[in-house]
């Protein structure tokens, strides 16, 4: 036995996971499994070994997997272990001696400051509840960092008016709160009404809802921002993550304090929220080179 069904309900009802995070965890731990029974012939979770993740670890190079991939995946299975040796189910940790494969630095991928401005000013969105919404969804990304579950998840109760501000539930169902611009409370303010007249006397609690009168999925947010943003960009990512990149991005190029970009982003420790530092480290850089003498200098000698 492994246990599976049993962590899945604790990840569910005690860890309180995202019914996306979730999928992701079944979907690792089941090919795992798959691997111990087919591959190397185990019934039982007490006969795994450190040997049989470092075949699995090799299996998923050697399919095409990047090394980020089997990083996330091995993260998956610690907690895994973790609630297995917990429960009592096993006695030692087999990811003791398992090394993680080296993954280089990747920096986030973000849309220009530019290209934004171009989105909302040259995009023609129409002025039917469905491109009302779609332009509200992409200025409530941008404006706010938000992942797209967090946004599929809003209420209409969580949104203060007067106050400007959200009550967005994040990874883990922790709780923040995000203020927004003026600009953004007039468009929500707008929006509720056509979303009254779209669907009248609905008891849908959603903030957004499709044309169905049903709440709008993270798959659909996905879809509406990739088909927008390729009006703009020609980037490979044109995903709602990518916005939420582009938020933390241009408030760090624009002076904006670290710890008050982490809040907003809801990370849980700061160390999340260092690598937006790097665009701007590069764009102070190219500042000196072309304003101080020595960089200047340093220039007329290449």
């Amino acid at each position: 036995m492994f246990h599976e069904d049993s962590f899945f309900r604790y990840l569910s009802l005690e860890r309180r996971l995202s019914p996306h995070t979730l999928t992701a965890y079944r979907n690792d731990i089941q090919q795992f499994i798959a691997h111990c029974t087919e591959q190397q012939c185990l019934s039982s979770v007490t006969e795994l070994r450190h040997l049989h993740i470092r075949s699995w670890v090799v299996s998923q190079i050697e399919s095409g997997q990047s090394a980020r991939s089997v990083n996330r995946r091995l993260s998956c299975l610690k907690t895994y272990f973790k609630y297995l040796r917990k429960r009592g189910f096993l006695e030692t940790d087999p990811m003791k001696k398992i090394i993680a494969p080296k993954t280089g630095k990747r920096l986030p991928v973000v849309v220009q400051e530019h290209q934004m401005l171009a989105l909302f000013t040259h995009v023609e969105f129409g002025e039917d509840y469905g491109g009302r919404m779609q332009r509200l969804l992409l200025e409530l990304l941008y404006s706010t960092g938000m992942r797209r579950s967090e946004v599929s998840a809003l209420k209409i109760n969580d949104l203060d008016l007067g106050r400007m501000v959200f009550r967005v539930s994040g990874k883990g169902n922790k709780q923040r709160m995000m203020p927004f611009a003026r600009f953004l409370a007039d468009m929500l303010e707008a929006f509720l009404k056509i979303r009254g007249e779209m669907f009248p006397g609905t008891a849908e609690p959603w903030l957004f809802l499709n044309r169905k009168g049903q709440q709008l999925s993270p798959e659909s947010i996905y879809h509406i921002v990739r088909k927008h943003l390729s009006a703009v960009t020609t980037i490979e990512q044109r995903s709602p993550h990518v916005l939420r990149h582009s938020f933390a991005t241009h408030l760090s190029n624009n002076g904006a304090d670290l710890n008050a970009i982490k809040e907003l982003l809801g990370h849980s420790n700061l160390a999340a929220t260092q690598i937006y530092m790097h665009n701007s480290i590069e764009r102070l850089q190219k500042v000196y080179e072309q304003a101080h003498p020595k960089g200047a200098e340093e220039e007329k000698s290449e």
